[in-house]
């Protein structure tokens, strides 16, 4: 460790059996292990967090213990009858041969406020469901770090290492103009062990609510065959937004009581054929955060059929001309990345599950949309105009209770079928 660490408190506690009640040394009714410390640093380094610069850091972490007796996720290779269970997560532990996390603070391409970790603030199990749920920045770094200190996630570890570099995604440093991303979450993929070519998946969730949160279930090519996106495909299963009053122009409600369904596909960015292959539902009563839904897709060599709670909601059947038809790109004047592949392509290639929570950014909370309690509090993808903000959207995620999990993304079960 490089550096100078002028003072250090640490608390460890470790819970017993039971929960553990709140006090001194376990501010947070956390079940499991809980530690808490304080420091101040100042010069060149505090676990490559932070170079040459000087701030304030309490973090408050719980965590499960390593040993456990949980059941891990059912993988099966080989199917006699069909539909086959191939794989079913029930989550009573997290298991990492299958769930990467994603390591980066690139914001996905939409310059979302929040950078991706792997720790057990932000991605953890209890009770059979994981929770995906984000935090400040300020909470761990001190509110210095956002302006003053330097965001290094290049690890050093074949599984701790920075996933994503485009829009500065490994490394960045803070200024008043350019802030640290404010947020910390997580985003979990399949790719390290769940990879599939068509079938059924069904994922049992309870959506997060909160102003400007972006919870997403969904799927990537493993590899992308047909070039960049979107050409190699994307499948939306469920994309939503945690504002409880947030309106189009035309007055339908796009916040946590309505979820949308996607694909996207097409030669470049700007051909994308995604407005083809989308449909949008708004509840009658309550929302998509009041408890447990389940959000499918089925796939297979004609067409992607999209469901919820069991109820087909899309169907895209792209016909004899496959999706370059569908998508109308003769007009384009690309060459078609897809001649001579299956009519289903980009789609007929294996894919994985991404399960996460971004916040903000541009693209996704469109600037003619109406968040009734106050006006969008940022242009562009301006992380310190959001920041600046915190008083007003920061309540909405309602931090101070449940322990803050009403903004987290809860996933009770995920499971894939082989259907022939």
């Amino acid at each position: 460790m490089v550096g100078f660490v002028r003072t250090a408190i640490v608390v460890i506690c470790v819970a017993s059996s039971v929960l553990a009640q709140s006090d001194d040394t376990n501010p947070n009714n956390c079940p499991y292990a809980c530690q808490i410390s304080e420091r101040y640093t100042e010069g060149c380094g505090w676990l490559n967090w932070s170079r040459c610069s000087k701030y304030r850091m309490k973090t408050s972490i719980c965590y499960k213990p390593c040993a456990t007796t949980a059941t891990p996720p059912t993988t099966t290779s080989e199917c006699t009858e069909y539909p086959c269970l191939m794989f079913h997560d029930n989550f009573d532990t997290l298991d990492f041969k299958v769930w990467e996390h994603e390591l980066t603070a690139g914001g996905g391409g939409n310059w979302e406020f929040q950078f991706y970790t792997n720790n057990r603030t932000n991605s953890y199990v209890r009770d059979g469901v994981l929770y995906i749920k984000p935090t400040l920045t300020a909470d761990q770094f001190g509110e210095a770090f956002l302006t003053s200190g330097k965001l290094e996630l290049w690890g050093g570890g074949p599984h701790d290492t920075c996933t994503g570099n485009a829009f500065y995604g490994c490394e960045r440093t803070g200024s008043n103009a350019n802030i640290i991303n404010p947020i910390q979450s997580a985003r979990l993929r399949s790719s390290r062990g769940l990879n599939f070519k068509y079938g059924k998946v069904e994922i049992s969730a309870q959506l997060p609510m909160g102003d400007w949160l972006w919870p997403a279930i969904w799927m990537l090519p493993t590899y992308t065959e047909c070039g960049r996106w979107p050409a190699s495909g994307e499948i939306d299963i469920m994309e939503s937004r945690g504002n409880r009053h947030y309106y189009d122009a035309n007055g339908r409600s796009v916040g946590v009581d309505a979820y949308g369904s996607t694909l996207h596909f097409g030669p470049d960015y700007f051909n994308n054929g995604w407005s083809r292959a989308h449909q949008s539902w708004v509840k009658e009563t309550g929302t998509y955060g009041d408890e447990f839904h389940t959000y499918g897709v089925e796939w297979d060599e004609d067409a992607i059929t999209f469901s919820f709670d069991g109820r087909q909601t899309l169907r895209v059947t792209p016909g004899e001309t496959g999706f370059w038809g569908f998508g109308e790109f003769n007009k384009t004047g690309y060459e078609n990345p897809w001649k001579d592949a299956p009519k289903i392509a980009p789609f007929d290639k294996e894919f994985y599950i991404i399960l996460n929570v971004a916040v903000g950014g541009f693209n996704y909370f469109d600037d003619s949309y109406n968040n009734t309690a106050y006006p969008k509090p940022w242009t562009d993808a301006t992380a310190s105009q959001f920041w600046a903000a915190k008083d007003q959207w920061y309540p909405t995620w309602n931090p101070d209770v449940r322990g803050g999990e009403d903004a987290a993304l809860k996933i009770d079960s995920v499971k894939v079928w082989k259907l022939k």
